[in-house]
């Protein structure tokens, strides 16, 4: 029997549509995140897998290791997928936290014009600010 499935694709056309290389995908079958079909020994991914595919690599992006996104994808329930996004989120957003308070002292570092950083006055009090770093003693004058 032939079957033509002309919406599916093939591991190197999902691959380049996201920029991947294609052991990524094997990979991420291997870890059971996706089960493309198989045509004559080969993979063949269906809009749902590309679906999948997308769904893992904003998982990633994330911060999601690879066990929650497969928590994730294999919840049969609201519940259950909620409960998993409930507890990232609260570490996604204290990555986001520090994340944003990491930025002034990377824009200090830029827009220091000393060549050493260091002792810069105006650097040594943007880190004397940052939340864990106040005890640091002020310059000397």
């Amino acid at each position: 029997m032939l079957r033509l499935n002309v919406d599916m694709k093939s591991i190197g056309e999902v691959a380049s549509a996201f920029g991947l290389p294609a052991h990524v995908l094997r990979h991420w079958e291997s870890e059971g995140l996706l089960s493309p079909a198989r045509e004559s020994g080969a993979r063949r991914y269906s809009d749902a897998d590309v679906y999948r595919v997308a769904s893992i690599i904003v998982g990633k992006q994330a911060g999601f290791g690879l066990p929650e996104i497969r928590t994730m994808l294999a919840s049969r329930t609201a519940e259950a997928r909620h409960e998993v996004a409930a507890r990232h989120r609260a570490a996604l957003l204290d990555r986001i936290a520090k994340a944003q308070a990491a930025l002034p002292f990377v824009e200090g570092g830029m827009n220091c014009g000393h060549d050493d950083v260091l002792s810069c006055p105006n650097f040594q009090r943007m880190l004397r600010e940052v939340p864990g770093c106040a005890d640091l003693a002020p310059p000397r004058s």
